[in-house]
């Protein structure tokens, strides 16, 4: 059973069993019901406590049914609630470690709570792209006030109960426990003090109003639809709290539930839907079991204390894990530590980090020159230059110090990992960990899984990502992996609307517009136009029949790298991150086009945002159907979390879903007929193809 029942005297306690989280499925609800009837029935039972086992009174909605028919299979959690508030005998609900959504809505029903400190209190719904649906809306700001329930649905962040039973007025906790091992001790006392009072307390009934009513929402509208315009689910929770205070409770609830399901069919709330699964889906690796011993990580060796290797030093202090950094020279590890110690003493002045942590975290990370003082470690990173002589080098020397078991993995963002591990003795320990810059910021690995990467080396750096606050992708052994490859074909793109007639602003601002935290040349400008320059010479000799636009080669033989250099795509003004618009640069695009008898067409927005994102699709097609990535909703996180792409349209895979496979396959088909484009690369991935014929989706 999802729920036990059991009877203590005269109090019978109905416990949540549904790990981890006591997830309200319909097995749950099935078992809540039938304790419930059977307490009420039983002559000897004065009241009923509800309460969780394990880690937490309840989660909320159970993920697993999300999206099926069985989410609204009856008893559905508002007949669960129901049921509670009619009960003839008074239900008390004893609230521990995490009460959450639907589970804060359960215990709202219930005629009295009692709760114990430290527990995280919360009605996420919103960053689900939804409003609560079973009464939260309407029963919190009855329980604990108008401006704190509006507060916590808007943001969905957990509240810690000792401070919301502080709030003055507030009736969302009639009792405070001690702790929580005493909260089930406590409950009983509580539940037997209450049993016979009658009527039994309902929070439906409680009055809703606001002092200032009109004039606070009209607030409240203006503060939530400046911060999230492209998600309506916010200012929905505005308007449904409003209910609450001008409409009668049952009213209240109805308005609820018909926002509730208008947003569940929102291609927002789907796109964070699906981001929800895919976020938990990407570090299950399909023939790696979540049973795989994973081997002890306590100290990790970083070499190179450069950008990459300072950041990624940076994640392991943050976690508590000891870091020891090795360089060639004094003077580049001095450096190194200087801007570990800068970034760090910036947060402690923001006040995002107290002063002891950051002693504490420094503490943690020793420097050396020599590799046989990392010979302890259990694991090392390399971070040195993305040349394929120099990681040999520092593989062969990793193999000759490091101890047997030891993890060895590099940060190469394109190079082939099993090159790499073939330097070594033992390919099996070896691993890519592809971090992005800056590497203490963004939430992307990629891991790189190598022919002979062992399966416990995966399981171990998976679990460490979590460890260091990431989100971890594994991606096969390709040029660019996952994030890098499809990024090829964009820019790409992007070079041959310059060819046809675009400005680099024109599009970087179309695709700005359609929600990319960056268009692709100022991406360029910040990444280093250097590095695409380096990658196209070599692409030059590998793959000559690859087509590419001649200008990000010109604008490179100006000298005009990018941020590093004041100049690129644009001009950037020291000290600042503003991209303007350089005419000599238009110039140079448009006397090129010239040189190439082009005569510059007039290319809509729509066309420019197609034209790069379907770019991404295709290649991803290509790299799911290589088995280079075993799930599109990976490539989805990767691009989500690594490359600015708009949280609500999902990810490429999640997008081109929405728009249909079919109209991105005709799409494709138009631009193969423009002569200035790839026509070669249009033709469709046999996958696209295929699921767009079949009518079916990526995910």
């Amino acid at each position: 059973m999802t729920a036990d029942y059991k009877v203590h005297g005269d109090i019978a306690v109905l416990t949540l069993n549904n790990p981890p989280v006591n997830g309200l499925g319909y097995a749950t609800r099935l078992a809540l019901t039938d304790g419930l009837a059977k307490a009420d029935t039983d002559a000897s039972v004065k009241a009923i406590v509800i309460t969780g086992a394990g880690k937490a009174f309840s989660g909320g909605a159970d993920i697993k049914e999300f999206g099926s028919p069985t989410a609204l299979q009856e008893p559905n959690l508002l007949s669960v609630i129901l049921m509670i508030e009619n009960s003839s005998k008074p239900v008390i609900a004893a609230i521990h470690s995490v009460c959450m959504g639907g589970g804060l809505e359960l215990a709202l029903g219930c005629h009295y709570r009692i709760a114990a400190p430290g527990c995280s209190v919360a009605l996420p719904e919103v960053k689900l792209g939804l409003v609560p649906g079973a009464g939260g809306t309407q029963r919190l700001p009855r329980a604990l006030g108008v401006e704190p329930a509006l507060n916590m649905i808007v943001s969905g962040e957990p509240v810690k109960s000792e401070l919301l039973a502080m709030l003055p007025g507030q009736q969302l906790f009639n009792k405070m426990a001690t702790s929580n091992e005493s909260l089930a001790e406590e409950a009983l006392l509580y539940a037997r003090s209450v049993a016979e009072t009658r009527p039994l307390p309902l929070v439906r009934n409680l009055p809703c109003k606001h002092p200032q009513g009109d004039a606070y929402f009209q607030f409240a509208r203006n503060m939530v639809g400046g911060m999230s315009k492209n998600f309506p689910a916010p200012l929905k929770c505005v308007d449904v709290v409003e209910a609450a205070t001008t409409k009668k409770f049952d009213d209240g609830m109805l308005f609820e539930r018909e926002s509730f399901i208008n947003l569940m069919w929102t291609p927002e709330c789907r796109a964070l839907r699906h981001i929800f699964m895919a976020q938990r889906a990407a570090s299950k690796i399909p023939d790696v079991s979540a049973d795989t011993p994973q081997r002890a990580i306590n100290s990790v060796a970083i070499i190179g204390a450069g950008t990459m290797g300072g950041g990624i030093s940076m994640n392991f202090l943050n976690a508590g894990i000891a870091v020891k950094i090795l360089e060639m020279k004094q003077e580049a590890l001095d450096r190194g530590i200087a801007t570990i110690r800068k970034n760090y003493e910036a947060q402690v002045k923001k006040g995002k980090l107290k002063q002891d942590k950051y002693e504490q975290r420094m503490s943690l990370l020793s420097t050396t020159l020599s590799y046989d003082d990392l010979k302890d470690a259990d694991m090392v990173i390399e971070a040195v230059f993305e040349e394929i002589g120099v990681k040999e080098a520092v593989f062969k020397e990793l193999d000759r110090v490091m101890k047997p078991g030891a993890i060895l993995a590099s940060n190469t963002s394109t190079l082939d990992v099993n090159k790499i591990a073939s330097f070594t003795k033992r390919p099996q320990d070896v691993v890519g960990m592809h971090f992005f810059s800056p590497a203490n910021v963004m939430k992307l690995l990629e891991v790189i899984r190598g022919e002979k990467t062992a399966k416990d080396v995966l399981a171990t750096v998976m679990a460490l990502a979590k460890k260091i606050k990431k989100t971890a992708v594994v991606s096969g052994v390709c040029d660019g992996f996952i994030g890098n490859r499809m990024i090829e074909q964009y820019g790409r793109q992007g070079g041959f609307l310059l060819d046809e007639g675009c400005t680099p602003a024109q599009v970087d601002k179309a695709v700005e517009k359609f929600g990319f935290a960056m268009g692709p040349f100022r991406m360029g400008d910040l990444a280093g136009n250097d590095i695409g320059w380096a990658i196209r010479k070599r692409r030059y000799l590998e793959k000559p029949d690859m087509k590419y636009s001649k200008t990000a080669d010109l604008l490179c033989e100006k000298g005009r790298f990018g941020q590093k250099t004041g100049a690129g795509w644009y001009d950037y003004v020291a000290g600042k991150r503003d991209a303007i618009p350089n005419a000599e640069v238009v110039k140079m695009i448009e006397d090129h086009r010239a040189a190439l008898g082009i005569t510059p067409r007039k290319i809509s927005d729509e066309e420019i945002v197609q034209r790069l994102v379907y770019s991404l699709v295709n290649e991803a097609a290509h790299i799911l159907e290589e088995g280079i990535a075993s799930k599109a909703s990976d490539i989805d996180m990767v691009y989500l979390m690594g490359y600015g792409f708009p949280i609500w349209r999902g990810g490429p895979m999640n997008y081109a879903d929405e728009v249909g496979l079919f109209n991105v396959v005709q799409a494709m088909h138009r631009f193969a007929k423009n002569p200035l484009d790839d026509a070669k690369f249009w033709q469709p991935a046999p996958l696209l193809a295929k699921l767009a014929a079949e009518g079916k989706t990526f995910n």
